[in-house]
């Protein structure tokens, strides 16, 4: 290894012990951020569990309304 390598090993290093930050420069709260984005996609995944329940109601609807006519 040449001084290069270890002077790049020494900036890898400091870097990843800094706390992440906006692209404003400003440190950015990791763990509110998690909780943020798992409530968005808590949000999300309940929208499509709903969206899913509609569909297969609608489903039934029309299969009971076959069932009904006789076909």
């Amino acid at each position: 290894m040449n001084n290069d390598d270890r002077v790049n090993d020494d900036e890898s290093e400091t870097t990843s012990n800094a706390p992440p930050a906006e692209t404003s420069g400003k440190p950015v709260d990791v763990v509110e951020r998690e909780l943020e984005d798992s409530d968005a996609e808590s949000l999300d995944e309940a929208r499509n569990q709903e969206r899913e329940a509609e569909e297969l109601r609608q489903k039934i609807a029309e299969i009971e309304r076959k069932v009904a006519d006789g076909n």
